[in-house]
């Protein structure tokens, strides 16, 4: 069976190369699943869990918006930023949600409302991407809110 060649890669580096059966991703659509011989496609990516099948194996990483482009069997992720879900620390990232939450609550004069969103979207992706990999058991992933 044909396999898709899969490159993702941020600003800071490559965060996987490989071949794989299949690539889901949060398109700006809702979730895509590209599978080999999909059709060539150039699409936007949202915040999510970009997740990736490798001999029935799902492997998941917390992808934080982007581009992708699907030509011949080749799969390029550019992210705005991306995480392995087995470098993702759980602690961390509830405590950027504290804070995120906390700015929030307060609205000082000097909030930017919109980046607080933002790195609260941004750590509730990581911390329900780690969740995902079954580790640690933090009582229950995080659900999604209103304008996050």
């Amino acid at each position: 069976m044909a396999r898709l060649q899969v490159d993702i890669v941020t600003a800071e580096g490559r965060i996987f190369t490989g071949e794989t059966d299949s690539v889901t991703a949060p398109g700006s659509d809702g979730q895509l699943t590209i599978l080999p011989s999909h059709a060539p496609l150039i699409t936007s990516l949202d915040d999510g869990d970009l997740k990736y099948i490798d001999n029935g194996e799902e492997h998941h990483i917390a992808l934080l918006g982007g581009f992708m482009e699907v030509n011949s069997n080749r799969v390029t992720v550019l992210a705005n930023a991306a995480e392995d879900e087995g470098d993702i620390d759980e602690t961390r990232a509830l405590e950027a949600i504290e804070k995120a939450q906390q700015r929030l609550a307060e609205r000082s004069g000097d909030i930017d409302v919109e980046r607080a969103l933002a790195s609260l979207r941004r750590a509730r992706v990581r911390l329900n991407v780690a969740r995902r990999r079954g580790s640690r058991g933090l009582a229950g992933a995080v659900p999604p809110q209103p304008g996050g």
